[in-house]
């Protein structure tokens, strides 16, 4: 293991899957379409990869993607099967760029493959030694938000965009005089001209602070920094001098390569958002498994990953969601580098009690927008409400039962519900 890459695919081809397999050991090592007089014995023990295991799945009578090739003879079945794969450590070092352009890179062209994905990586310690992972993780993050023994809750400004600076000044001040512990931007709200990120950063930290004084808790932003890299460092810097504890980052936009940098210079946590994700996830025949995903953004840096939510409005089920928080939570190397799985997407109070039962952890991060900025009674009230849904779910107790002798749950539950 310490001297290897595993990487597992599901791939599917009309080859047999032997033949397929091995195609994509030499593509990704050292083959090319035919043999080579310097791809002698000697090199090919040291730098070929190896298949650790091929295990044949169902077939299909029709190719999962198009431009698929078809062998001589073949009787138009497509052959399913997991598939491991090692590639020696030597031919990548501790480098998740050239990781990816070693277990990824141009096999999804591969004419022989009509499907193919990323289902699992498993990486040698080195990784760890040279990415730092998360600086905060759930205990630091903990600590920073002074939240123990539920989750932390917290909400997206909205709307996404468009709101000047003073009146997001005004939103915030709400926010954090009822206590809230988390505030973050909308990913499509980053440095736009009409109200530039240090306006809002400056503006915002004043009302967090001016709360924090009156209520002795200091409410955690994420404000988005996703930018250009030196324009992204920038945006620290100026979170940093006012005060800020949290920022947020566009994972697919920046790169991993782009967070791992970030990671270098942030005194701040790091909330990873997953936008984009769809692309390299919805087709389930193409792409990579949130397993593998989650696993390079710990490595690079962030303390918070976006997982979705239970019953969200977005394509993802919730078995998936399930698998993300656990997948978020399981160490890899050891019990730092697990981030805190953030739950949002149609989250409200009514959504603690099955998210608890279903989950059976605290250790979560659940975030509302309108579930929280539609609460008739305000934002303070809707934040209440939500912590109110988890009281509940702590304590065994159902939501209506609850709702009788605490009223922000009451409104939530008649109005949202």
């Amino acid at each position: 293991m310490n001297d290897q890459v595993i990487a597992t695919y599901w791939i599917e081809t009309a080859f047999a899957l032997e033949k397929a397999s091995e195609i994509i050991v030499s593509e990704q090592s050292t083959g090319t379409f035919m043999p080579l007089a310097n791809e002698t014995v000697s090199l090919k023990e040291r730098h070929r990869a190896r298949i650790l295991s091929i295990q044949p799945l169902e077939s299909s009578p029709f190719p999962a993607l198009p431009g698929a090739k078809i062998p001589v003879g073949s009787k138009g079945l497509y052959h399913r099967g997991i598939v491991k794969i090692a590639y020696p450590y030597d031919n990548i070092g501790p480098s998740i760029p050239n990781l990816l352009a070693t277990v990824a890179g141009n096999l999804y062209e591969l004419e022989e493959l009509s499907g193919i994905r990323l289902i699992d990586l498993e990486l040698p310690s080195s990784f760890r030694d040279r990415y730092e992972g998360p600086r905060f993780g759930i205990a630091g993050t903990r600590e920073l938000t002074g939240v123990h023994g539920r989750p932390i809750i917290g909400t997206i400004i909205k709307p996404n965009i468009g709101l000047p600076t003073e009146q997001l000044r005004g939103i915030v001040r709400e926010l954090a005089s009822s206590g809230i512990d988390f505030i973050k931007d909308d990913e499509v709200h980053g440095n736009p001209p009409y109200a530039p990120l240090s306006e809002r950063v400056k503006a915002a930290m004043e009302e967090i602070e001016r709360a924090a004084d009156q209520t002795g808790k200091k409410t955690m932003y994420a404000f988005n920094i996703t930018d250009d890299i030196d324009q992204m460092l920038r945006h620290l810097e100026t979170v940093v001098q006012y005060g800020g504890n949290c920022v947020m980052v566009s994972i697919n936009s920046v790169g991993f390569a782009g967070v791992a940098h970030l990671r270098k210079y942030a005194p701040v946590c790091i909330h990873g958002h997953r936008n984009q994700w769809g692309m390299m996830s919805r087709y389930p025949y193409l792409g990579m498994s949130f397993s593998a995903y989650q696993k390079l953004c710990r490595l690079s840096g962030v303390d918070h990953l976006h997982v979705n939510g239970l019953n969200n409005k977005f394509y993802e089920d919730n078995a998936s969601v399930m698998s993300g928080v656990q997948e978020c939570l399981k160490p890899m190397f050891e019990k730092a580098d697990v981030a805190l799985p953030v739950l949002s997407s149609k989250q409200w109070a009514g959504s603690a009690s099955e998210t608890y039962r279903e989950l059976k952890t605290v250790d979560l991060m659940n975030i509302a927008g309108g579930g929280i900025h539609g609460h008739p009674g305000g934002f303070g009230a809707g934040f209440r409400s939500f912590v109110q849904g988890w009281e509940a779910a702590l304590a065994g107790i159902p939501l209506e039962e609850y709702a009788r002798t605490h009223s922000e749950l009451r409104q939530a539950l008649d109005i949202l519900g």
